[in-house]
C-alpha cells in the first residue's frame, strides 16, 4: 500500500490500534503488559447525528481496559522479578489460563475513582472512547445509556441509538455519546458483573 492509499484508509476509520509487536509469544506479552493504545481520527466536517446533522459534544474521555496476568507463588502471593525477562515462563503459564489477575481501567487500580472520577455538568454532551486490546468486554452507563454509538470501525457510518450496553470486542474501540441530564453519582463498567465487582473494571463519574 502507499503513503497515499494509507492516509486515505486511516482518515475512514474511527481508530486504530498502533502496537509494536515482534512475532511468537511476545504478541500476547506485550498486549497483555499494556503495549497497546489507539488512535481516533474524526471527520473534516465533525460528527454527524443519526440524522446526518453536525453533532456537538462537550468534552471526549478515553477508556482502556486493561487485562493483566500476574503470576503468583505457591503460597498465593504475586511473585517479584529482578528483571522483566525474568518473569517470561511464569506469564507465558498464566496467560494460557485464560484468566487475567487483573482488569483495569486506563491502567491501575482507582484510575477512575475518587478524586479522579470523571465529571460533566448537566447538559452535557459526552462522547466517551473506549478499547480493549485483547478481550471482549461489555460496556455499560449505570444512570444513563448511549444516546449514540458507532457500532463498526467508520464515523462515516450512522451512529445506533439508545443502547443500554456496547461490546467492544478485543482488538477494537468504540465510541458513544450521551447527554447527562440528571446530577448523581453515574458507573461507567464492563457488564459482565464478576469481572466488575470481583476483579473491579469499573469507573464512576459525576455530573
Amino acid at each position: 500500500m502507499n503513503r497515499s492509499q494509507s492516509g486515505s484508509k486511516l482518515l475512514s476509520q474511527v481508530c486504530l490500534y498502533i502496537i509494536v509487536l515482534p512475532g511468537g509469544m511476545m504478541v500476547p506479552l506485550h498486549v497483555t503488559l499494556g503495549m497497546n493504545g489507539a488512535i481516533m481520527v474524526l471527520p473534516r466536517e465533525g460528527l454527524k447525528d443519526e440524522n446526518g446533522n453536525v453533532l456537538h459534544y462537550d468534552k471526549a474521555y478515553y477508556i482502556a481496559e486493561q487485562d493483566y496476568y500476574a503470576p503468583k507463588d505457591k503460597n498465593g502471593k504475586y511473585r517479584e522479578y529482578a528483571k522483566p525477562a525474568d518473569a517470561f515462563g511464569d506469564m507465558t503459564d498464566v496467560l494460557k489460563t485464560l484468566t487475567p489477575s487483573h482488569i483495569v481501567f486506563n491502567g491501575v487500580t482507582g484510575s477512575l475513582t475518587g478524586k479522579n472520577a470523571l465529571t460533566a455538568n448537566v447538559g452535557d454532551k459526552v462522547l466517551f472512547i473506549t478499547s480493549q486490546a485483547n478481550r471482549d468486554t461489555r460496556i455499560h452507563l449505570i444512570g444513563g445509556h448511549a444516546d449514540l454509538v458507532w457500532l463498526g470501525g467508520s464515523f462515516n457510518d450512522k451512529p445506533a441509538t439508545n443502547y443500554e450496553s456496547w461490546s467492544v470486542v478485543g482488538g477494537f474501540c468504540r465510541c458513544q455519546i450521551y447527554q447527562f441530564r440528571q446530577p448523581g453519582t453515574y458507573a461507567y463498567l464492563n457488564h459482565n458483573l464478576i469481572e466488575a465487582f470481583c476483579i473491579w473494571s469499573c469507573g464512576p463519574g459525576k455530573s
